[in-house]
């Protein structure tokens, strides 16, 4: 998925500046590996969003910290979903985007709102239970 690269804040019209990593986790950069890695932040909100290791590549969109939190509960439950089922990373995402009725380019959790992050909870609660 490849995603502009974000400027003004989405939640209050702030600038966004592409920061180390440093400047967020502080003394826990090197505990975390972010240490040489660069995050976009909202100068003015602290919304962010990381980006890909060893690049200027945004992992999605610019999120507040409530919503940060949350893409990080659906990460759990949609990793540990696949891992437990011995689906490739690739398929996984392949059927996420089929059960959410979305593109593959866009079918990413770095993207997602936060009704879709519950949607994806969801959706890997009910495939366990089914199981």
């Amino acid at each position: 998925m490849l995603l502009k690269i974000p400027t003004i804040c989405r939640y209050c019209g702030g600038v966004i500046r592409l920061v180390p990593a440093e400047t967020v986790y502080g003394s826990s950069a090197n505990r975390l590996e972010k240490r040489n890695e660069k995050i976009y932040q909202c100068q003015n909100c602290n919304a962010r969003v990381g980006c890909h290791r060893g690049t200027n590549r945004p992992f999605g969109n610019v999120a507040n910290e409530v919503l940060r939190l949350k893409r990080i509960e659906t990460h759990q439950a949609f990793d540990s979903f696949w891992k437990q089922r011995h689906m490739s990373r690739t398929a996984a995402y392949k059927w996420l985007a089929e059960k959410m009725d979305l593109p593959m380019e866009t079918a990413h959790i770095g993207g997602f709102e936060m009704d879709q992050c519950q949607k994806v909870i969801d959706l890997c609660r009910n495939e366990k239970e089914a199981a």
